[in-house]
This record gives C-alpha cells, sequence and structure tokens, in this order.
C-alpha cells in the first residue's frame, strides 16, 4: 500500500488497516482520523504523537492482541487480524530449542500472573535466548515500570508493522 492509496481508503478501513499494526481502539481511530499523510515519516511521526496520547486501557487492549511469545498456536485461536505479523515477529521462536520454548512458556505464565498482561517485546530479529533474557530481567521490575516499557515495544512493533505494510504495498496483516 503507498501513502497515497493509505489516504484514500474509507476510514473504516483505513482503520482496520492500522488496526493491523495495532489493536488499541483509540490509537487506530486517532491515526485513520490523522489522514492525510504526506509521506512515510510523516506517518511514523504521527504514530508517535498518537501512542503518546494513549493511556493504560489502551495498551493493554493492544498487549491482547498479541500471543504469547513462543506459543505460535495461540496465532490460529485468537486475534487472527495479527496473526500473520506476529508470526513473522516471533521467527525467532523456531530455532528454540524444547528447553528455551519451555522455559518462555513458563516465565510468561509467571510474567502474566504478575502483571496481568502477557510480556512484550518487539521480537523481530531476537533469538529465543535474547527474549528468554529479557523476559528474566523484566520480570523483577515493579507493574508501573513493566506497563511504561512494554508501551514501548508495543509502539517499536506498530512502527515496524507501518513500515512493511507500505514498503511491502500491502495490509500489515498479509505480510
Amino acid at each position: 500500500m503507498s501513502v497515497d492509496n493509505l489516504n484514500q481508503l474509507p476510514p473504516h478501513e483505513a482503520e482496520a488497516w492500522f488496526e493491523a499494526c495495532c489493536a488499541s481502539v483509540s490509537w487506530y481511530q486517532m491515526m485513520a482520523a490523522a489522514r492525510p499523510y504526506t509521506k512515510m515519516s510523516n506517518i511514523e511521526s504521527i504514530a508517535k504523537e498518537k501512542w503518546a496520547l494513549t493511556k493504560e486501557d489502551d495498551w493493554l487492549e493492544a498487549f491482547e492482541a498479541h500471543p504469547m511469545i513462543g506459543d505460535i498456536n495461540s496465532l490460529r485461536a485468537k486475534f487472527n487480524n495479527t496473526k500473520a505479523m506476529a508470526g513473522n515477529e516471533q521467527s525467532g521462536t523456531a530455532s528454540a530449542s524444547e528447553e528455551e520454548l519451555q522455559e518462555l512458556h513458563e516465565l510468561n505464565l509467571a510474567y502474566k500472573e504478575k502483571f496481568g498482561f502477557i510480556f512484550i517485546i518487539c521480537a523481530t530479529g531476537l533469538s529465543a535466548g535474547f527474549m528468554l533474557n529479557a523476559l528474566k530481567e523484566r520480570i523483577s521490575n515493579t507493574r508501573e515500570q513493566e506497563l511504561l516499557i512494554a508501551s514501548q515495544e508495543q509502539l517499536k512493533i506498530a512502527l515496524l508493522r507501518i513500515g512493511k505494510g507500505i514498503e511491502n504495498g500491502g495490509n500489515p496483516n498479509e505480510i
């Protein structure tokens, strides 16, 4: 999809396009309403600006659309809108050892129990070992610290998806 094509989409289609980048309703509605965009860097700066206006409930809504790192099976069960993107983003878990995957799973459960949401990390290009180490480090944070870190990771994911959607000429959830 080109920037011009994105600008020309009907509002509900633009919202759906941005929803594939980030499932926070307020964020994707703001992004669709902020059109027209002039170029990719304009979309990115507005995405950051609009994300800065979101709050905890918006972040949690966005986090809910993600499968648990390492749990690729959950991609088939829920959140079809972001499954293709998340599968590509989590490809680092494909080469993980069974022990790493089991530890990721167990720590993810402990993380969710502690914080009330799944571990969020922009996983593109990261190995399972790197994600596991990040999870081990971050699980000792306070909920407030972790919400801020996870919200920034969510923004990275959204920006990556926007870039891929524009760069690859399509819908972010088809990439």
